[in-house]
């Protein structure tokens, strides 16, 4: 059974930091890409993912938006990815999605094979 586990979501004041995790079983962890996706109160799910990171050669994407702030990393071992997210912006409050699949780290949904259920950040100002 394939699962992802988002973890470490939770509430902080603007300017500071978070750190998710995304822990994965049930497939060949070594051969996906795996990306965090964000859904903002209200809105629809992000079609561009926030950061991918490739478990092959690990490559990375960030979204404009997060660029300098946040900092994606796979443990291949723990098969784990953790999203360091720094300087925190009220913006980023959302609930946060790990997937699994981009290929050619096309960091989008539509390239998504698994998706987990969601860990909520929430940023104060």
């Amino acid at each position: 059974e394939v699962q992802l586990v988002e973890s470490g979501g939770g509430l902080v004041q603007a300017g500071g930091s978070l750190r998710l995790s995304c822990a994965a079983s049930g497939f060949a962890f070594d051969d996906y890409a795996i990306g965090w996706f964000r859904q903002a109160p209200g809105k629809e799910r992000e079609g561009e993912g926030v950061s991918c990171i490739s478990n092959k050669d690990g490559s990375t994407f960030y979204a404009d938006s997060v660029k300098g702030r946040f900092t994606i990393s796979s443990d291949n071992a723990k098969t784990t990815v953790y999203l360091q997210m720094n300087s925190l912006k009220p913006e980023d409050t959302a609930v946060y999605y790990c997937a699994a699949g981009f290929r050619n780290l096309i960091c989008r949904d539509e390239y998504a094979d698994y998706w987990g259920q969601g860990t909520q950040a929430t940023v104060s100002s």
